[in-house]
């Protein structure tokens, strides 16, 4: 089902959770055991990343067709256009496209990080080319990327909006964001698209505290800030008492979840890491205030 009509026809916000394909057999296990917990939660529907350069490329589609075909639940397929040329594009849609999926998120992707990667000399520059490129030939449900805080390789805020918008304007049906842990910062970039001329549904992505070294390197790669409540709040805790820091997590999350939920907003997007504990919290003491 397309995702703009699972929010036209849900009466509650949609509750959703990201995934990333397994590198090894351990985390495979550990994979299983997550997306088992999660789908006992009745997820509207569960999204799949797409590694840098391809390099989850099957993997990606193996945890997909698990998703729909093995669990029964609905799902949304990352693409990152970076370094692929047009061919290999085409074929990863088609791919897509023979599994039954109907919801694809645009994105440009990083360079890979790991080997020598040599993009395509007819590689697409920018999420709004894929967008582009896939609104022609193919029928999905297209969403893309944003960031409340601004995307870290911006210029300005403002020239941030504007590359949002010509990814609306070339044919996105909506926009799912980074997280932010200081929901004004999501509340204003909603303002701002609206002020811009972007009427199509934005949801929020919402990271858990997982750890503290996990939430420094994810702050500094996409550029979130870390409140000062929440620095505070992790300094009062037991040291290296895990436990405790996933209790604080988790009341943290449920307290940012439900603001935004009180506020309108469409639904909520876990970034889960492949974990389940944090999420299974979260929502389980949202679901208990009636909020999904």
């Amino acid at each position: 089902m397309r995702l703009t009509d699972i929010w036209r026809s849900n009466a509650k916000p949609t509750l959703s959770f990201e995934l990333f394909p397994a590198r090894s057999e351990k985390a495979a296990v550990n994979l299983e055991m997550t997306i088992d917990a999660l789908a006992a939660l009745g997820p509207d529907f569960v999204s799949v990343t797409f590694g840098a350069g391809g390099s989850t490329r099957q993997g990606s589609l193996q945890l997909l067709k698990k998703l729909k075909h093995e669990k029964g639940l609905e799902i949304l397929a990352y693409f990152a256009c970076y370094g692929l040329g047009p061919e290999e594009i085409t074929a990863v849609l088609d791919d897509y496209l023979a599994i039954g999926v109907e919801n694809v998120l645009a994105v440009r992707g990083d360079e890979p990080r790991e080997g020598e990667f040599l993009p395509h000399p007819d590689s697409l520059a920018h999420a709004s080319d894929l967008v582009a490129f896939i609104r022609p030939k193919y029928d999905f449900c297209i969403g893309v990327a944003a960031y409340p805080e601004g995307h870290i390789d911006a210029p300005s805020v403002e020239q941030d909006l504007e590359y949002l918008k010509l990814k609306v304007d070339q044919g996105a049906d909506y926009i799912i964001t980074n997280y932010c842990y200081d929901n004004q910062f999501f509340f204003e970039f909603v303002d701002r698209c609206r002020q811009a001329g972007i009427e199509v549904p934005i949801l929020p992505g919402v990271m858990p505290i997982y750890s503290v070294k996990m939430m420094e390197m994810l702050a500094g790669m996409c550029g979130a800030t870390i409140t000062d409540e929440i620095r505070k709040g992790i300094a009062a805790l037991p040291e290296d008492d895990k436990q405790a820091l996933l209790a604080f997590g988790i009341e943290f999350g449920t307290r940012q979840c439900a603001e935004l939920l009180q506020s309108g907003m469409p639904g909520i997007h876990i970034y889960t890491m492949d974990r389940s504990p944090s999420s299974l919290g979260i929502v389980q003491n949202l679901q208990a205030q009636g909020l999904l």
